[in-house]
């Protein structure tokens, strides 16, 4: 093992645990690492045989194009691999009553330019019998036709439109793993971790594991999962727990099979229910479905009945008998802090918040980000960093926490879990007040201050008009750039045409991928 540099350096990261959490933490840290530097970066990764990763996180954000482009994978690599399809947003069906026709859409691509009270303003004015993305965006349209966001001829992680991905998870971390051992030269010990040695001033010194040597590290990285080995059970980092506001604490899941040729839809579906709501994720060869609940709302069994009578009405041809639901139970929450002296704690160790707007691996993304652009130089200076990271993270949690919420709060759904959460003491008093605010003024910068907002301001449109907020009255002061602002509008729908003209559909593209030879990296032999 690498002995400690003279000046402290931190040089030997070592991370534990493995999934989607551990394997983009080691290709990230290694793929941008400088092999010039006085005391290079060493990568090690501590997987242990014994736990099996959840692998139902299956949606992303716009952020994993770079991610993926950072570490060095080809997008055709990453989509074969990984059975992956296109993500442009997520769609809401009955979410606000329930009844026929109840849809709205949450589009990757923001409105059209032009002062939110502007857009607002001139959608309510001329266009208010549709819906607001329907009319600011053209992508809600393409994604009704099922299509792809880029043509094959384009670059790699470019797009005609603003796109993520679908994905099967453990594919996923099998690829990152293969490519941070045998492109990155990430060290990979497959062996379970049995106990933490400390050192004097309180910092992890090393891990020791059941068969291998103890692993020696300057910073370590805990992606144990909801175990929490480091962060949580080492240094007793408190659990912040979420679910007096976010109810969901149950879901099934369940993987269904799709005949060849079928569409691909371009979109998360979340359909709501009497006790919670039903994802369904299409892949190339599947679609993942599962149904979120609370167990103070619904029990089990009827969870199950809910799931199946969505899968006989969406899937009419499938045989739910055949199929094998999968029970996950989860607490919505987050810890006090994330990052505790030498330890950093990403992914579900540092928390999880009800799977709703696909909030998971884009929090891990983002942590590795604050981590590499802030990297401690030396050990005296980490806990500067750690306080940075904690407040930046700190604000990010609440932040979703808020803009999740606000999806139940709008609702007028009548069943008692729909009324708990209109409840005023679940409601976090920030998003009150700005409910309060939004009467009077759309959503806009001035409310979402932070440069890197999880959720900008758009995004908090599309759900508040989507779910009927009502559009604030003409205000006192104009801005004067309306009539601009109509006319963009009047642009979108000739934006849509053309796209739908000149863009494949998801099948289309996934197919023609395969067809043309490329085949995903074969997993080498250890």
């Amino acid at each position: 093992m690498k002995a400690r540099s003279v000046d402290g350096a931190i040089s030997r990261i070592v991370i534990v645990g493995g999934g989607t959490a551990g394997w983009l933490a080691a290709c990230l840290i290694a793929a941008r690492a400088n092999p010039s530097a006085a005391a290079p970066i060493s990568v090690t990764l501590i997987e242990s045989p014994d736990i099996p990763t959840i692998g139902v996180g299956e949606g992303t954000w716009p952020t994993m194009r770079r991610t993926l482009e950072q570490i060095g994978i080809p997008e055709a690599e990453f989509l074969l691999a990984c059975d992956a399809s296109f993500k442009q947003g997520s769609r809401f069906d009955g979410w606000r009553t329930g009844e026929a026709g109840d849809r709205y859409f949450h589009p990757f691509v923001a409105p059209v330019d032009g002062e939110p009270c502007d857009v607002v303003a001139a959608w309510h004015q001329s266009e208010a019998d549709r819906r607001f993305a329907d009319v600011v965006s053209p992508q809600p349209r393409t994604c009704a036709l099922d299509l792809a966001p880029r043509q094959r001829a384009m670059p790699d992680y470019a797009g005609a439109l603003n796109y993520a991905y679908h994905l099967d998870a453990g594919k996923f971390a099998a690829l990152l793993a293969r490519h941070a051992t045998d492109r990155l030269g990430v060290r990979h010990v497959r062996d379970h971790v049995i106990s933490v040695g400390m050192a004097a001033n309180g910092d992890i010194a090393t891990v020791t594991m059941r068969a291998t040597d103890a692993v020696e590290g300057d910073l370590f990285i805990d992606c144990t999962g909801h175990a929490a080995l480091l962060i949580g059970e080492q240094y007793g980092v408190p659990f912040i727990d979420r679910s007096t506001e976010l109810f969901n604490d149950r879901a099934l899941a369940v993987q269904v099979p799709v005949a060849p040729g079928s569409p691909i839809a371009s979109q998360t579906t979340a359909t709501a229910h009497g006790a919670g709501w039903i994802w369904d994720i299409g892949l190339p060869t599947r679609r993942g479905v599962g149904c979120v609940y609370s167990s103070h709302h619904a029990s089990d069994d009827q969870a199950a009945a809910t799931l199946e009578a969505y899968l006989r009405g969406a899937m009419p041809t499938v045989d739910t008998g055949q199929l094998s639901f999968r029970r996950l139970a989860f607490r919505s929450g987050h810890r006090a802090r994330f990052w505790e002296r030498n330890c950093l704690a990403i992914g579900l160790s540092a928390g999880f918040l009800e799977p709703l707007e696909a909030s998971a691996i884009v929090l891990i993304e983002l942590s590795l980000e604050a981590l590499l652009d802030g990297f401690p130089a030396t050990r005296e200076v980490m806990d500067i960093h750690a306080d940075r990271f904690n407040t930046v993270f700190r604000y990010r949690w609440d932040r979703i926490v808020e803009f999740l919420k606000l999806h139940y709060v709008l609702s007028h759904r009548e069943e008692p879990y729909w009324r708990d959460h209109r409840e005023a003491g679940s409601i976090p008093p920030r998003l009150a007040e700005l409910l309060r605010l939004w009467r009077h003024q759309p959503p806009s910068r001035a409310d979402l201050p932070a440069i890197d907002e999880i959720f900008p301001a758009a995004s908090y449109q599309y759900v508040l008009y989507g779910m009927g907020f009502a559009p604030p009255a003409e205000g006192a002061i104009r801005t004067g750039a309306r009539d601009h602002v109509a006319a963009r509008l009047r642009q979108v729908d000739q934006r849509a045409r053309t796209l739908a003209a000149s863009l494949p559909t998801n099948r289309a593209y996934l197919d023609a991928l395969r067809d043309a030879g490329h085949q995903p990296v074969m997993e080498k032999t250890r």
